[in-house]
């Protein structure tokens, strides 16, 4: 399903991506100090700013900052909205 939603100027809809539950040794993570993830992917994005092409497309996988961009719940489904800025790379 398509979403009817489109980012302005330099922002960008990132979908992230759930934090692990379970630790590498297999320790079961609580809810309660689970850390907000910092990966997701990019699902939408603007147009830039004039004389600034964005750098980011839909489909890649960005690493952002612990509180960078504002929650956003559509259809169910969490995703941040933030300025391409807050992204520090794409991996």
């Amino acid at each position: 399903m398509a979403l009817n939603i489109k980012p302005l100027s330099d922002r960008v809809l990132v979908e992230p991506i759930a934090a692990e539950t379970i630790t590498a040794s297999g320790i079961h993570i609580p809810d309660t100090i689970k850390e907000k993830p910092q990966k997701g992917t990019v699902v939408a994005v603007g147009n830039g700013k004039k004389d600034e092409p964005m750098t980011v497309k839909v489909g890649d996988t960005v690493l952002y900052g612990k509180y960078a961009g504002t929650d956003l719940k559509l259809d169910g489904k969490d995703y941040l909205i933030m300025r391409e800025d807050d992204i520090l790379a794409i991996i």
